[in-house]
């Protein structure tokens, strides 16, 4: 696996850091080492959540590499390249590993310990909980600075998060906030004035300790209220209830709850054998 991103084990959380050069760009090989980071966590069963952060201080990705951009663009302008939403671009390493993050269904929390702009933010903007370790750096998408637009999600997802309105002051102007306007704007779920990775590992942890097929339809719901008509997505809503209703986890659970051996508000320790 590239060093760009590593993959550590804490019990049933899995961290991945991300390790680019002093920059903190995001690049080529991060799209590459973030795809082969996903597909080992998401093929090992024993991680129940993974946590994204950064690897340096103060950065968790600055932004993706505009010497990269620039040099993409002169060579796709050379080539007489245009481009209209009649003729759809597919899908880059950077997209499919993004998606694959929405469409897990194990929960991803991203632990911002650092700036965390452009590119960096979208894929923050992909994970299901976000915690921002408060200090002086920025979160935000400033792309139209450079002449272009969020690209890997932003445009779509930060309206579905925070409304129209306030979506569009923060994309048209560029503007970035710090941790704590983050928090302010629903940006991030929590601001920690210490470690956002501790505070993460704590999270997953409880995480951990849910139904992970519950989990995993919750989080599929959830994300398809976002498109789905509403029948449509009460009429999944009610079908994934009771393919859960039927589970042998969920039974035992429901028979230790009605037995006294636990509280349906903090949950029941199920003794596995």
């Amino acid at each position: 696996m590239s060093g760009r991103v590593t993959v550590e084990k804490r019990g049933p959380s899995a961290i991945l850091r991300f390790l680019n050069d002093d920059s903190g760009y995001m690049d080529d090989g991060t799209e590459v080492a973030l795809g082969e980071a996903i597909d080992s966590v998401e093929a090992d069963d024993s991680v129940r959540a993974v946590i994204l952060t950064g690897g340096r201080l103060g950065v968790f990705i600055e932004h993706f590499d505009l010497c990269v951009l620039e040099a993409r663009g002169r060579a796709l302008a050379a080539r007489g390249k245009t481009f209209n939403a009649d003729r759809p671009v597919p899908e880059t390493p950077l997209h499919l590993a993004f998606r694959r993050i929405e469409e897990s269904g194990k929960p991803y929390l991203c632990a911002i310990n650092g700036t965390a702009m452009g590119g960096g933010f979208e894929l923050a903007l992909c994970c299901d909980l976000r915690i921002a370790e408060d200090g002086p750096y920025e979160i935000g998408l400033p792309e139209i600075n450079a002449g272009l637009l969020p690209g890997a999600g932003g445009t779509q997802n930060l309206p579905r998060l925070i409304g129209l309105g306030r979506a569009l002051e923060l994309l048209l102007l560029g503007k970035t906030v710090s941790p704590r306007e983050a928090e302010a704007l629903c940006l991030v779920h929590r601001c920690v004035s210490g470690s956002a990775l501790s505070c993460a590992l704590e999270i997953a942890g409880q995480l951990a300790a849910k139904p992970p097929r519950a989990i995993a339809h919750i989080k599929r719901l959830a994300r398809a209220a976002q498109i789905l008509p509403r029948d449509a997505g009460m009429s999944l809503e009610r079908t994934l209830f009771c393919d859960l209703l039927v589970s042998p986890e969920s039974i035992e659970r429901m028979a230790a709850l009605n037995a006294g051996k636990g509280d349906l508000r903090r949950g029941v320790m199920i003794e596995k054998e």
